[in-house]
């Protein structure tokens, strides 16, 4: 029997969405929900047949047509042609399971209450959902501010039988799928285009999607930072707790406690034969790694806040009698949060390809480029080079897009957040550190092959021998770039023991 998440008012977690991912459950709106959505619904319908008066989106046109009144007759086109004329998305398809994320938070928002649409509507998105049927969505067009407005149009155009979904890896007419379950195209009533546009869901699951990944990748920073300070013969007192007590950041804290857990047992951090100081890029890795920690909790709150909020325009507060137009659509929060995870995810590349550098430099009883024969082989000579020129490009990628912002709608929409960017940006960063974690992987597990007869610690040791199944010990001079792909991937499927607790 499938297992179910049921849609309701209950706060949705990132533990909760992990979940949710990895066991492919299906999601089923709970009876708070279905309530909620008919009792926005019934209201607004009802308002609209008693009040005449302008209402925002509602019945009147949009962006800087706000002024423009729309007949009752006509409510219906004008949701329509909102979705179709807001379809202007460019770039590349925005990976699969980032928009199932983004179909999964749009279920979300609408749930509360507060949108006004169709129980319908919010069905649709779910049988989307629960048949892989993915819209095509692409990576660029968003301003990140009067919502996610081309990306979420792609998304919702498919509802309409318009556009293209993907099933499977076959991109397919909209219209050609939705006939094959037998589901008519929606008609969109009243609010219900403006509802499907305005939000954050396209930053929001970039976002989710990003920081997920980065809690692994701050685990494997540590990882294999920690398999090169044994492959560097480095000092173990910067570790001691003793030193972090007096500087107790919470990153830099759990940074020292891992890497010494990492290394328990291990013979050659207990060996003698140390240099009383080490290089920054190993005797500051609790501090630097740290640092991202933190960050990492501070975007955590962020995206929490947000996969949890009504993000659309205007707002319906049934029990108040109220619509409200606001402006819970701009993104400046997550613009600013994604931003600040690229710059940490950054850092844990920078300071990793530093460990790298030093391993192949020649020193601490190291051959020079990690080989026997070092001049008729290179060995890891070029690795570096390829560590270093990512580690540029993501300081480039790291330049903040929450600072710019572009005029647009005729001047109504004079701030924008860019969080679109923020987030595809953060993207680029996550998957150079990969790589970037990779080649370092590779460094250190050669450098410690000649730290034989000493051995690390057994976690680090058993850590090795699974990836020499994967990438063997480098003799001779071979094409790296196989091993750098075989790296990634061996990091990609490493699965980490217990929990990955969200700090």
């Amino acid at each position: 029997m499938e297992e179910t998440h049921y849609i309701s008012s209950d706060l949705l977690t990132l533990s909760t969405i992990k979940d949710i991912v990895e066991t492919q459950k299906k999601l089923d709106l709970s009876e708070e929900a279905v309530l909620n959505i008919r009792k926005s619904h019934d209201y607004l319908q009802e308002k609209i047949k008693t009040n005449d008066t302008p209402i925002y989106g509602i019945n009147t046109g949009f962006g800087s047509l706000y002024n423009v009144k729309i007949a009752s007759e006509n409510l219906a086109q004008l949701q329509e042609n909102l979705v179709m004329s807001h379809a202007c998305g460019a770039g590349d398809l925005v990976p699969k399971a980032i928009v199932k994320l983004m179909l999964l938070l749009k279920i979300q928002s609408l749930s509360y209450g507060y949108s006004g649409v169709q129980l319908e509507t919010v069905q649709r998105l779910i049988d989307f959902y629960n048949h892989d049927i993915i819209p095509v969505v692409y990576d660029q067009g968003s301003l990140g501010a009067s919502g996610d407005l081309a990306p979420l149009a792609h998304l919702s155009l498919p509802l309409l039988g318009k556009g293209t979904v993907l099933v499977g890896d076959q991109q397919l007419p909209a219209g050609k799928v939705l006939a094959t379950h037998g589901w008519a195209p929606l008609i969109l009533q009243a609010k219900e285009g403006l509802a499907l546009l305005n939000g954050t869901q396209f930053m929001s699951a970039y976002g989710v999607y990003c920081l997920l990944q980065s809690y692994k990748l701050s685990y494997l920073s540590d990882l294999v930072a920690s398999l090169s300070i044994d492959a560097f013969n480095c000092n173990m007192s910067p570790f001691n707790a003793l030193v972090h007590m007096v500087r107790p950041h919470r990153g830099q804290v759990k940074t020292a406690e891992r890497v010494l857990e990492f290394l328990k047992g291990s013979a050659i951090g207990a060996s003698e034969n140390k240099k009383v100081q080490d290089p920054y890029s190993f005797r500051c890795v609790p501090q630097v790694h740290g640092a991202s920690k933190d960050t990492l909790y501070f975007v955590h709150k962020t995206i929490k806040t947000e996969i949890n909020s009504v993000t659309d325009n205007p707002n319906i507060f049934v029990g108040e009698d109220r619509i409200i137009s606001g402006g819970n659509f701009h993104g400046q929060p997550l613009a600013l949060a994604l931003d600040y995870l690229s710059i940490a995810l950054a850092e844990l590349g920078s300071i990793s390809e530093r460990r790298t550098y030093q391993l192949i430099s020649g020193i601490r009883e190291l051959p020079a480029f990690l080989v026997e024969n070092p001049g008729v082989n290179s060995g890891f000579m070029i690795p570096q080079y390829t560590a270093a020129s990512i580690v540029s490009q993501n300081k480039q990628l790291a330049t903040p897009a929450s600072v710019d912002s572009i005029v647009s709608s005729n001047g109504q929409e004079d701030h924008v957040s860019m969080g679109a960017n923020a987030a595809t940006k953060c993207l680029k960063v996550l998957n150079n550190l990969e790589t970037i974690l990779a080649i370092e992987l590779m460094n250190a597990s050669q450098a410690l092959h000649f730290r034989e007869p000493l051995k690390s610690s057994p976690f680090l040791e058993t850590f090795v021998s699974q990836y020499r199944s994967e990438v063997p010990f480098v003799e001779n001079d071979r094409v790296l770039a196989t091993d750098i792909q075989n790296s990634v991937t061996f990091l990609r499927s490493f699965m980490i023991e217990g929990e990955l607790i969200f700090e």
